[in-house]
C-alpha cells in the first residue's frame, strides 16, 4: 500500500508543481541580543538555507542588510517586498525569496493589516505597523502559476491578529480570480486554538496536519535562544491550498555550540500544488 501511495504522489508530480518552501523569522537586528547578535548567528543561519535550499522562504522580521547578506549567500535567489515602513531601504520586511533560476515573478504587492491597507498604516489594537508581502510566480519550466503570501501578525494586539488574518484571507480571495494554487507563510503569533489560526485553516490547510510523513521536529516554533529548554510554543506555519498535497513537514532545529540561528526555527514543507 505503501508503495502505491507514493506512485500515485509521483504521478501526481508530473504535472504539478513540486516545491520546498520554509517560513522563518530571523531575528531583527536590533544589537541588543548580546551573543546572539545578528553578526554572531548570520553565517549559521545563511548557511541552513543554503544546505536545504528552499524554492522559496518567506523570512519575518528582517531588515535590509540581513536580507541582503541571505541574498549574497543564496547563489540563485532574489527576494520581494518592502518595509513596514513603506521603505525599500528601512524598517523590517517580510520579504519573500525565490529560486529565479526556476520561478519567474509575474507580479507582486505588499500591503497593510490595518482598516486603510492600502497605505502606511497601524490596524485595529495592534502595537505597530504590519504587513502582508505577496507575489504571483510562473514555473519557468511548466508555464503553471500559484501565489506565495507571508506575514507577521502583531505580537501584542489579540483583535488585530484575528482581523489581519481575516484580511489576507480576503485579499487572497480578491485577487485569485483564476483560483491559482497559495502558498501562505508567516509568523503568525498565534497558536492553533485562536481565532487568528481558525480563521486561515477554513480556507487553507495548515502543511504540518496535512503532510503525508509524519511531522518531524519540535512541536513549537519559538525558541527564545534559549538552547537548553524545550520549543513548546508553536506561532509559525505554512499554510496551502487544500488541493495541494504536503509530501513532508518539518520544524528544523538546527544549532552549532548549542546556539540557535535565530529566536525562531525555522518550518519546512515539501509540497504539490494541484492545478
Amino acid at each position: 500500500m505503501k508503495k502505491l501511495v507514493f506512485l500515485m504522489l509521483v504521478t501526481v508530480g508530473v504535472s504539478a508543481q513540486n516545491l520546498k518552501v520554509m517560513s522563518y523569522n530571523i531575528r531583527v537586528d536590533f544589537g541588543g541580543d548580546g551573543e546572539n547578535n545578528w553578526e554572531f548567528r548570520r553565517d549559521l543561519l545563511a548557511g541552513q538555507l543554503a544546505f536545504y535550499d528552499p524554492d522559496f522562504i518567506g523570512t519575518q522580521e528582517g531588515k535590509k542588510h540581513q536580507l541582503d547578506y541571505i541574498d549574497q549567500s543564496l547563489a540563485n535567489h532574489g527576494y520581494i517586498g518592502i518595509s513596514r515602513d513603506n521603505s525599500k531601504t528601512e524598517g523590517e520586511f517580510s520579504a519573500i525569496f525565490y529560486n529565479t533560476k526556476k520561478f519567474k515573478l509575474v507580479e507582486q504587492q505588499t500591503f497593510w493589516l490595518s482598516e486603510i491597507p492600502e497605505v502606511k498604516s497601524k490596524g485595529w489594537d495592534a502595537a505597530y505597523e504590519r504587513i502582508c508581502t505577496y507575489g504571483l510566480f510562473e514555473d519557468l519550466h511548466t508555464k503553471k502559476q500559484f501565489y506565495v503570501f507571508n506575514t507577521h501578525l502583531d505580537h501584542v494586539g489579540e483583535l488585530a491578529r484575528t482581523k489581519s488574518a481575516q484580511l489576507i484571507v480576503d485579499k487572497i480571495k480578491s485577487v485569485n480570480t483564476k483560483n491559482l494554487p497559495v502558498i501562505f507563510t508567516g509568523d503568525f503569533n498565534s497558536n492553533p486554538t485562536s481565532s487568528a489560526y481558525q480563521t486561515i485553516v477554513g480556507h487553507l490547510n495548515d502543511s504540518k496536519m496535512v503532510s503525508k510523513q509524519m511531522p518531524f521536529g519540535p512541536s513549537g516554533t519559538f525558541n527564545g535562544f534559549k538552547f537548553h529548554e524545550p520549543v513548546t510554543q508553536l506561532i509559525d506555519y505554512i499554510f496551502i491550498s487544500k488541493e495541494a498535497i504536503v509530501l513532508k513537514h518539518a520544524v528544523m532545529s538546527d544549532s552549532k555550540d548549542c546556539r540557535y540561528p535565530s529566536d525562531h526555527l525555522a518550518v519546512y514543507a515539501e509540497v504539490i500544488l494541484n492545478q
